[in-house]
């Protein structure tokens, strides 16, 4: 475990990110020897939090344990395709494409009478999540996998995910790192040699369960995102003192809102490897259902 507090803007400089590399692949090997694991199965998007999470894990298990699984649906991108082949191309890890277009409409064929009309909206975005996390599931107990999850500390902060869907797995990953330490790990991994392909670093995060989103759509900017959770979150700060350090006033409330109303998610969640004191789950308990800051 690190020795100092993880800061994810002093990450961006490098600070601990061995150490917490180090920490979650062996998270992720002690995990699997003790409880008498081999094999590994994720959901590959294409998107950094996948990459990083195949990487981790074929380094811990062994490339031929980590089965990747690209699930595109008529929202993906084609370079979302091609940039997970890629990576598994790099890692040489085995991958299976099983498109989800067929399945997703049989759903809404089946809700069309229920659903009538009514316009697209999470609804429909949350079907091809939990799509995605039964084929997952379904694989993982035919063959004997666990799956890895890879929901990040700002995904899972603000509820950013879907239940039953990716928030599915027998282990999170990355589930106690912000998301720019997230970007921080995949520099470092592809530090020495090209693993991760450069365009899953620098393109515009998206989950793709509708044309043209981005997480910015939906969440602030992580780059000032992630300073308000570390304060809240790791340092225990209210949201007076947040605003006294410069932050937008109205932001701070929306972000420290969407933490608290969002604690019966996590709550659900599978276990996390724990690379900091706050880690949710074990570093972090509050009540369910509290109306603090809601």
């Amino acid at each position: 475990m690190p020795d100092k507090e993880l800061n994810p803007v002093s990450l961006l400089e490098e600070l601990n990110i061995k150490q917490v590399h180090n920490a979650l692949v062996m998270g992720i090997k002690d995990y699997f020897t003790k409880m008498n694991f081999s094999k590994a199965i994720v959901g590959s998007s294409g998107g950094i939090d996948s990459a990083v999470t195949i990487a981790l894990a074929c380094e811990a298990l062994g490339t031929q344990n980590v089965r990747a699984v690209l699930m595109p649906s008529q929202y993906s991108t084609g370079h979302s395709v091609s940039d997970a082949e890629q990576l598994s191309k790099n890692l040489g890890n085995p991958y299976d494409i099983v498109p989800i277009k067929n399945i997703y409409d049989s759903f809404l064929t089946e809700l069309k009478p229920i659903f009538k009309e009514l316009p697209f909206s999470i609804a429909e975005e949350n079907i091809q999540s939990r799509s995605r996390g039964n084929l997952l599931m379904a694989i993982a107990n035919k063959f004997g996998y666990i799956l890895l999850n890879t929901s990040n500390k700002s995904e899972l902060a603000t509820g950013y995910g879907t239940l039953y869907g990716d928030m599915a797995g027998g282990l999170g990953v990355l589930g106690d790192c912000y998301k720019l330490q997230v970007y921080a790990l995949a520099n470092y991994i592809n530090s020495k040699k090209e693993i991760i392909p450069p365009n899953i670093i620098t393109k515009a995060p998206s989950a793709e369960l509708r044309p043209g989103q981005k997480d910015s759509d939906s969440l602030p900017d992580y780059s000032i995102l992630d300073k308000i959770l570390y304060q809240y979150i790791e340092r225990r700060q209210g949201p007076k003192e947040i605003k006294a350090q410069g932050f937008d006033a109205a932001l701070v409330d929306r972000v420290l809102k969407m933490v608290n109303v969002n604690e019966y998610k996590r709550n659900q969640f599978c276990p996390i490897i724990r690379i900091s004191p706050k880690a949710f789950g074990v570093g972090r308990r509050v009540p369910i259902v509290g109306k603090y800051l809601s």
